[in-house]
């Protein structure tokens, strides 16, 4: 039993996120519990809440050493409080607020008694920068427990020394490793790398800490206690190369030319916080601690106001806000339990669906049509299992609990007990309408049926349906396992619980989920639709495809729109295209090239005939991407010149791809397919690539103004005619002058 210390110890402020209480042994068990909040994270009272439990901790006699934990069930500190960031006016004001947590925190390091962070559940960001300027850190071993400094993500930097302190117990390139990708650090690697002095069960968690800060306390018998810099971790065959290879000048040289070289490539220089994290290292591994403090504190003021910080924390916040929502605007309606899953469609499409299913806990029966359908499907699922495996992310018992909730068939056998059942057959609308007879013959009554088709109108699906208020779209991407997004499409028949339902799956299964309207393409497949469109145009115009390519990436795209026509595939983008035509006319005509390129049997990726080189053709060419030239011949062009340079302009190129995308995004909302541009922006940036840096089409238009996004599109529309006819919702953006986001 514990004790209060408040005879001893002034009480703390009725709110204070950080209170204090002494066990009997003399420990001080510090805990930050953020009131009415699920997580904790870094408020602006933190600085002064440390300042006070630091200070009650060095005054109390009765005190020999302290324990920092959390509050909460399942995480520790989550990071900073993001929307205290974003409010941040300008850079000077941000850099102050670095430099007030740097000397915060210097309150951990200099406490006369040490004090061991006990860490269950999430620290990430500020909270593993606090932990790691604790004297020690013990770590329960739950999968819950996670270590990470994700600043990068949200275009930030680590704002109190969280970088450095990295450094000295792991080496620098652990801290450039992880600071450049934001990723998550296991408690057993944490172990491994030094970064934890323990890892131990959750429930001997608190004892553990308490024994290793009394320990510290012992350590000098006499004088008092001196926090040292951390020990080092053990030093293996690995750990001798990093450190002959981080302590030799010219090993450190190589070291960050090497990392400041990746970070380009990744970002294509348009994201400025992983040059600053190599700046803030290299200062710190050639000038010392203080003088990284200083680089550090001017990157943070500078990164927190940038707009490209500005556009991801808006983002961050959206993502938020749709965990929340329901997917219909009634808060009455509840989603239906769904305790099995029906696939139908064994490819790479629905393995990918009942892959992330079973990983959420949920039973799957998978069917295809015969036994070596169901062999390639089952391969794919246990081969993701099996690579989560190799990488410590799963154990082979994990690995074989979710297998066994895995079970397939090629008749109509386990279909009764499923209570939504998602088809990713072939894209014929007579396939489908047989595949949602059959379901609605031998399934459950009121079985939900969902359609993974990418283009078809759901409402066209329904209409073989006897219930078509079961009847529902869940648009996945590819690969499945790797695509954050899931579009939930409802019919204006659909019963609202039936969309609530979807998304209540999606969000199990991981997603991001956004709820749109019924309409040929949907969203994303439709702005998607002219954005390639485009792209074609431009290639018929004599522009070289790595041209085109080269100059969407180098925009913000993570690829080029026709290295993308090759994954979508050639067949399907022209199977869509007539579809989109006969919808909304000349807007979204295709080139004339699209027929050519088909009679030639170019279907992409494949059958390794497309708009680049694949198998041993591009292995004779080298490494890289390399087009495949006779596709010029196919299309009645020449093949351009390597040292000419694009017929069109790079900017032009750039804003007539992006642009079309940009202005079908606002047809679609004006048309009322969209929600809410909110759900523009995450669709468009999650499902397709939008650049997250520009914030998403509706972000990108406040951004640069409606009045000037519309005076560039009647430019192309004089030039180009019809297909560039500027949507109504912009037009009436760029009149009255109103953002879309208030």
């Amino acid at each position: 039993m514990t004790t209060t210390s408040a005879a001893a110890a002034p009480a703390p402020a009725a709110a204070s996120p950080l209170s204090l209480e002494v066990r009997p042994d003399g420990v001080a068990v510090v805990t930050y519990d953020v009131p009415g909040e699920a997580v904790n994270t870094l408020k602006p009272t933190f600085t002064g809440d440390l300042e006070r439990i630091a200070g009650q901790i060095a005054s109390n006699p009765l005190i020999k050493a302290a324990i920092l934990v959390s509050g909460k069930a399942d995480t520790w500190i989550a990071g900073a409080d993001i929307e205290m960031l974003k409010s941040v006016a300008t850079p000077a004001q941000a850099e102050a607020m670095c430099r007030a947590g740097h000397e915060a925190i210097l309150r951990i390091v200099r406490s006369p008694k040490p004090i061991v962070a006990a860490i269950h559940g999430a620290a990430l960001g500020g909270g593993l920068e606090v932990a790691l300027a604790c004297h020690a850190r013990v770590l329960s071993d739950d999968r819950k427990t996670v270590l990470g400094l994700p600043e990068v993500q949200l275009g930030l930097l680590p704002g109190i020394n969280g970088l450095q302190r990295l450094a000295e117990r792991a080496g620098l390139q652990v801290a450039l490793d992880h600071g450049l990708t934001g990723k998550n650090m296991r408690p057993s690697k944490a172990r491994q790398l030094g970064v934890a002095d323990d890892v131990v069960p959750v429930a001997i968690l608190r004892e553990t800490a308490a024994a290793l800060a009394l320990k510290l306390a012992r350590v000098e018998a006499g004088p008092p206690f001196r926090p040292k810099r951390g020990s080092a971790p053990k030093l293996d065959s690995a750990a001798l190369t990093r450190a002959a290879l981080e302590r030799n000048p010219i090993g450190r040289a190589l070291l960050f030319q090497q990392a400041a070289r990746q970070a380009r490539k990744k970002t294509g220089g348009h994201y400025p916080a992983p040059e600053r994290i190599i700046d803030v290292l290299r200062t710190y591994a050639e000038k010392g601690f203080e003088a990284s403090k200083e680089v550090e504190a001017r990157a943070f003021g500078e990164l927190v106001a940038s707009s490209t910080a500005h556009r991801l924390m808006e983002l961050f916040f959206a993502t938020n806000a749709m965990k929340k929502d329901t997917g219909v605007d009634d808060p009455a309606v509840q989603p239906r339990k769904v305790e099995k899953i029906a696939m139908i469609g064994a490819g790479l499409m629905g393995a990918g669906i009942a892959y992330v299913s079973l990983n959420a806990g949920i039973p799957v029966r998978l069917r295809d049509r015969d036994d070596a359908s169901i062999g390639r499907g089952l391969k794919y699922v246990a081969d993701i299992l099996g690579e989560r495996v190799k990488k410590k992310q799963l154990t082979p018992l994990e690995r074989d609990e979710k297998l066994a909730l895995l079970t397939a068939t090629t008749d109509g056998s386990g279909l009764r007990s499923a209570d939504l059942v998602i088809e990713a057959v072939f894209e014929d609308l007579a396939v489908k309408h047989a595949v949602l007879r059959d379901v609605e013959e031998h399934g459950k009554d009121g079985v939900i049926f969902a359609s993974n088709t990418s283009s078809i109108p759901i409402s066209r699906i329904a209409a073989a349906s006897k219930r078509p208020q079961n009847v529902v779209g869940m648009h996945y991407f590819s690969p499945v396992h790797k695509m954050p997004l899931l579009e939930v499409i409802r019919t204006e028949a659909t019963s609202p619980d039936v969309v609530a339902t979807a998304v209540a799956v999606g969000k199990r299964q991981g997603k991001t989920v956004i709820v749109v309207n019924d309409g040929v393409g949907f969203y994303t497949s439709r702005i998607l639709g002219p954005y390639m469109n485009e792209a074609s145009w431009l290639l018929a115009e004599g522009v070289a495809i790595e041209q085109v390519d080269g100059a969407l990436v180098a925009w913000g795209w993570p690829v080029g729109p026709l290295a993308l026509l090759d994954e979508v595939g050639i067949d399907v983008a022209a199977h869509v295209g007539p579809i989109m035509l006969e919808a909304f006319g000349d807007r979204l005509a295709p080139p004339p090239t699209m027929a050519r390129l088909v009679s030639d049997d170019r279907r992409g990726r494949k059958n390794e005939r497309g708009m680049y080189l694949y198998g041993a053709a591009a292995k004779k060419k080298g490494k890289g991407k390399h087009a495949d030239e006779s596709v010029y011949g196919v299309l009645g062009l020449p093949v351009p010149r390597a040292k000419d340079g694009p017929p069109v302009p790079v900017e032009e190129i750039q804003l007539r791809c992006s642009l079309q995308l940009v202005n079908e995004a606002l047809h679609c909302l004006g048309e009322g397919i969209l929600r809410s541009p909110r759900d523009g922006d995450v669709g468009a940036i999650f499902g397709l690539g939008f650049p997250p840096f520009r914030g998403g089409p509706f972000r990108y238009v406040d951004s640069l103004g409606a009045a000037e996004v519309l005076r560039r599109i009647e430019i192309y529309e004089r030039r180009f005619g019809k297909r560039w006819t500027p949507a109504p919702a912009l037009v009436e953006a760029a009149r009255t002058g109103k953002p879309f986001y208030g």
